[in-house]
């Protein structure tokens, strides 16, 4: 169904001829006759019966005409809503992992109730295969994700990715342990190679770091242990089961101490992924901006 039937249809219940019509829509009156018997076709029915040397609507042709009003009034306000130079109306649906939650988006939700009251941010907690897997379904609008620099993760060409921050990471291992000579990674992990290992339950990035720098040192490292909230790993090394992957800039719990990891470095780079092609959606481009701009402020 044409918006531009429906919009000659509700014009001559309004203005009670085929000519007035065509004068207001800037057509002829041959094309508004032509409009609406394509749209009494559409629909099944008349519209219009004769009615003296002019026309009048059939009661079919004044309720579809009521219908029109409506219609073509949810249209415009949804042409309104979609313009780029349209306040940022609807609904983002974020999924990340919690640190760009914690630091990135929540600090910036608050202040976009004020600022935004007809923007909505739904929040999903998701580590980086998941989010990424949402995004493709249309199930997310962002995904806030993370790779490591030794253990990058596949481009996808359907994405924009958006690099947002970079936090480099050591090794946590229990208080009383032996410490390490000061050197670099591979020898860091070589000291622990009788250690149990704890990885990430939901992702496969830290397991690739610790095999990578685990090969360099020459062993293969006894991966025991997952879990994928860091405040769960720091109790799991505290309590000695094993050693795992850490961000440097995190406070350590008691019984835990952080080794830094060097030559070469372990880095978490963090990103902010949209579907290409939507990326220039309003609500979408203020939100990223919002997050890229609290990033720069955090980092």
């Amino acid at each position: 169904m044409e918006t531009r039937r429906l919009q000659m249809l509700a014009e001559l219940a309004r203005r009670g001829s085929m000519r007035a019509v065509a004068e207001a829509t800037g057509a002829t009156t041959s094309t508004v006759s032509q409009q609406i018997a394509a749209l009494a076709q559409d629909m099944g029915t008349a519209l219009i019966e004769p009615h003296g040397r002019r026309v009048r609507l059939t009661p079919a042709g004044r309720r579809l005409a009521e219908h029109a009003v409506t219609i073509l009034a949810a249209v415009e306000a949804a042409r309104r809503d979609l313009s780029p130079d349209a306040p940022p109306t609807g609904t983002v649906r974020v999924a990340g992992f919690a640190t760009a939650i914690r630091a990135q988006l929540l600090p910036i939700i608050n202040g976009l109730s004020t600022s935004h009251p007809r923007l909505s941010i739904l929040v999903r907690e998701h580590e980086p295969t998941e989010a990424l897997h949402l995004l493709a379904n249309d199930e997310a609008d962002l995904a806030l994700t993370y790779d490591y620099n030794l253990a990058p993760a596949e481009p996808d060409p359907a994405f924009v990715i958006t690099p947002l921050w970079t936090a480099p990471w050591g090794l946590g291992i229990p208080d009383h342990a032996a410490r390490p000579p000061a050197s670099g990674a591979p020898e860091v992990f070589r000291w622990f190679r009788t250690a149990d290992w704890i990885g990430n339950s939901r992702n496969t990035g830290d397991e690739t770091v610790i095999r990578t720098l685990a090969s360099m040192a020459g062993f293969t490292p006894h991966l025991t242990h997952q879990a994928d909230n860091l405040d769960l790993v720091q109790g799991m090394i505290a309590a000695g089961v094993g050693v795992g992957l850490l961000p440097m800039g995190t406070s350590t719990s008691p019984g835990v101490h952080l080794v830094p990891l060097t030559a070469p470095d372990v880095v978490l780079r963090a990103f902010a992924v949209a579907r290409r092609g939507r990326d220039g959606w309003p609500p979408l481009a203020l939100l990223t901006d919002l997050v890229i701009r609290q990033s720069a402020r955090s980092a």
